[in-house]
C-alpha cells in the first residue's frame, strides 16, 4: 500500500476508535456463534451454497481489473455470482458500520492489516480459521500481519492479498555498485554530493519513522512489545539502549554537507527523477514514476543492511477480511481462499502490478525489481496493526526531525516515548 495511504490511513483512525461503543453486541451463546465464526474452506461441503456474493473491492484501476478477472473465475468454478461492487478502502469502514446492520453490506471487504485493531473493535470483521495448507502458502510476515489477540484470543482476521515494503532505488549512471550496507549508503552521500549543485548521493526524509524504522530495529529497538498481533503497548522500546545508537546512526547522515534537515518527499522525488540524486528509499508505488524518468538507468536493492543484519522494514498487508454481518461467510472465506491461492495471486500481480504474498508467487518474480522487494519482504516485521499505533507516529516523526536538526538524541527519544503513553492514555486505546 502506498506509504502516504497508510500515513492518511492512520490520520483516520481516531475518528474509528470512538465509533467502537456501537460495535455490535455479540450473543452470549457462544458455543453457535463460534461455530459460524470459524470460516473455512472445508465447511463449505457441509453448508448450503449461495446463489451470490458480494465484495467491496478497492476503486484502483488496475486493481480492480484483476479482482474482476478472479472472481469471474471463481464464479465458473462454484457456480455462484460474485458482485464486485467499488469502494475505495478509506470508505469502507465507515460505509460497512452503516450498511452491515442494514443487511446492505458485502461478504467481503478489503482492508490494510494496520487497521484491523480498529476493525475488530467495532465489531465489524470474523475472526477466520484458515486451513494449514493455505496458511503455509502465505509469507509468513503476511501471517504475522493478520494475527490479532482480542479479547485474550488470538486469531487470524483475513486473507492476505497484497504485500509491500521498501528499499533503495538508485541510479547507475551515478551509482556504480549496489549499496549492500548502511556504510555504503554513508560513502555515497559524501562522495557523491555537491550541494550547491542540488547533488546529492543519497537523500532520505529526516521525519518518517516509516522509513526510518530499520535504524531502530536493527539495534534492538522496537515500537511494542510482543509479538506480533499481541501487542503490550505499555512497553514502548522507542528509547532503550539500541534505538539511542540507532537515532544516532540516522543523525549521523543530516547536517552541513549531508542530508538538509528541510528535506521533503517532493524534493526528493524531484531531484532524483532529474537524475541528481545516486539513491533513495521509496515502496513499490513509485516504480512507474521513477522508470518514466529514468528508464534503463533505474535499479532497486533491498535495504542496505544495518549493524550487520538485514534491515527491518516495515511490511504492510491488505487482506479480504469477512464482515461480521455476512450471512454466508463460510463461502466468503472460500472465496477468499481462492483470490489469495498461487495462481489468482500470480494472475494479480501481474495485472495490478502490487506484489502477493503468496510464496509460490514471490518466488517465481522474474522484474528485476520486484524480485528485489520480494527479497525485502523476508526480513520485514509488520507495521502494529493495534489501534494504539496512531498515536506513535506524530511524537516519533516530530522526534526525528529535532534528530536530524542536531539535538541530543537520548532526550529527544525519551519524550517522544512520554508524549506517545501520554496519547495513548488519552485515547483510551489499548
Amino acid at each position: 500500500m502506498k506509504k502516504s495511504t497508510y500515513l492518511l490511513i492512520a490520520a483516520l483512525m481516531f475518528i474509528f476508535v470512538v465509533l467502537a461503543a456501537c460495535a455490535p453486541e455479540r450473543s452470549e451463546d457462544t458455543e453457535e456463534s463460534d461455530d459460524e465464526s470459524s470460516a473455512t474452506t472445508e465447511t463449505t461441503e457441509t453448508t448450503e451454497k449461495p446463489e451470490s456474493l458480494t465484495i467491496w473491492a478497492n476503486d484502483e484501476e488496475k486493481q480492480l481489473e484483476a479482482v474482476e478477472d478472479i472472481a469471474a473465475n471463481y464464479e465458473e468454478e462454484t457456480g455462484i455470482t460474485v458482485n464486485v461492487e467499488v469502494k475505495s478502502m478509506l470508505d469502507q469502514m465507515e460505509e460497512l458500520a452503516l450498511a452491515g446492520p442494514e443487511g446492505n453490506g458485502p461478504d467481503l471487504f478489503f482492508q490494510p492489516h494496520d487497521r484491523i485493531g480498529n476493525i475488530v473493535a467495532q465489531g465489524l470483521a470474523e475472526p477466520v480459521e484458515i486451513p494449514e495448507d493455505v496458511m503455509n502458502s502465505y509469507s509468513d510476515a503476511a501471517v504475522d500481519a493478520i494475527t490479532y489477540k482480542y479479547d485474550n484470543e488470538t486469531n487470524q482476521y483475513g486473507f492476505p492479498a497484497v504485500i509491500e515494503t521498501y528499499g533503495i532505488f538508485y541510479n547507475t549512471d551515478i551509482v556504480e555498485e549496489e549499496p549492500k550496507t548502511v556504510d555504503d549508503l554513508m560513502a555515497l552521500l559524501e562522495n557523491k554530493t555537491n550541494p550547491g549543485n542540488d547533488e546529492y548521493g543519497f537523500l532520505m526524509k529526516p521525519n518518517d519513522l516509516y522509513f526510518a524504522i530499520p535504524f531502530f530495529n536493527n539495534y534492538g529497538g522496537y515500537i511494542f512489545g510482543g509479538d506480533a498481533g499481541e501487542y503490550d503497548t505499555e512497553d514502548i522500546g522507542l528509547n532503550n539502549e539500541g534505538s539511542v545508537e540507532g537515532g544516532k546512526l540516522f543523525q549521523s547522515f543530516f547536517g552541513k554537507g549531508k542530508i538538509p534537515p528541510s528535506t521533503t518527499t517532493d524534493v526528493i522525488d524531484g531531484l532524483f527523477n532529474d537524475g541528481k540524486v545516486g539513491a533513495v528509499i521509496n515502496g513499490p508505488w513509485s516504480i512507474v514514476g521513477y522508470k518514466e524518468a529514468l528508464g534503463d538507468k533505474l535499479a532497486f536493492a533491498p535495504f542496505p543492511s544495518i549493524n550487520g543484519e538485514p534491515a527491518q522494514t516495515f511490511v504492510g498487508v491488505k487482506s479480504w477480511m469477512v464482515s461480521y454481518y455476512s450471512e454466508n461467510k463460510e463461502w466468503a472465506a472460500d472465496l477468499a481462499a481462492f483470490m489469495t491461492n498461487p495462481e489468482s495471486s500470480q494472475h494479480y500481480y501481474e495485472v495490478a502490478g502490487e506484489l502477493v504474498p503468496s510464496k509460490e508467487a514471490l518466488e517465481s518474480i522474474e522484474d528485476p525489481i520486484y524480485a528485489a522487494f520480494a527479497e525485502q519482504i523476508k526480513h520485514g516485521v509488520p507495521m502494529p496493526s493495534t489501534s494504539a499505533m496512531q498515536q506513535v507516529w506524530e511524537p516519533f516523526n516530530n522526534a526525528l526531525q529535532f534528530i536530524a536538526e542536531g539535538e541530543d538524541v537520548k532526550p529527544v527519544l525519551d519524550e517522544s516515548v512520554e508524549q506517545i503513553k501520554t496519547n495513548i492514555e488519552a485515547s483510551g486505546v489499548e
